[in-house]
């Protein structure tokens, strides 16, 4: 049984044999036309032979390489279809996310002037606490003062009665 090697082998030996110039010898005797065309025709068969083994084991590995390239195919398309199933299982939860979050985007818009405005109004009413206390503090002293006033008026209207009561006193 010839083994791959020796095919090749025999038909690139016979050809060093046609190559050299002079006389053509195989195994020690001069070969003639007919042999030396007998041996090209082996030789170029079993390059023939080489050849189509070459091309089948091409064959072969393409015929290998499509069919896992339809796999991986079939599997992106299955990759495709988990993920657009997920996207759609997650889909209705992010519409609701985002329709909160721009609400709650409104509301927050909405609640920085309502916020400075407080604010505002509270240095206004903390503004007019602070007159209405001062106001009041002011009132407070003008009464006690008045009442001091009062008093000491009505004490001197007391005393003056006092002496003028004396004086009708003495003159009776």
């Amino acid at each position: 049984m010839t083994t791959q090697r020796q095919i090749v082998e025999q038909p690139q030996s016979q050809m060093q044999k046609v190559k050299n110039s002079g006389v053509i010898t195989y195994n020690g005797s001069p070969l003639t036309d007919d042999k030396d065309e007998e041996m090209s025709r082996s030789a170029l068969s079993a390059f023939r032979a080489k050849e189509e083994e070459i091309e089948r084991k091409k064959m072969e590995v393409r015929e290998r390489v499509q069919a896992q390239l339809g796999r991986v195919e079939e599997e992106t398309k299955r990759l495709s279809e988990i993920r657009e199933e997920l996207e759609a299982l997650s889909d209705p939860m992010r519409k609701e996310v985002a329709i909160i979050r721009k609400r709650i985007d409104a509301v927050n818009r909405e609640l920085r002037p309502l916020g400075q405005g407080c604010q505002k109004k509270e240095k206004e009413y903390k503004e007019a606490l602070e007159a209405f206390n001062e106001k009041n503090k002011e009132k407070s002293q003008l009464v006690t003062k008045l009442m001091e006033l009062v008093s000491e008026s009505e004490r001197l209207r007391m005393k003056k009665l006092e002496e003028l009561s004396k004086n009708i006193e003495s003159i009776q």
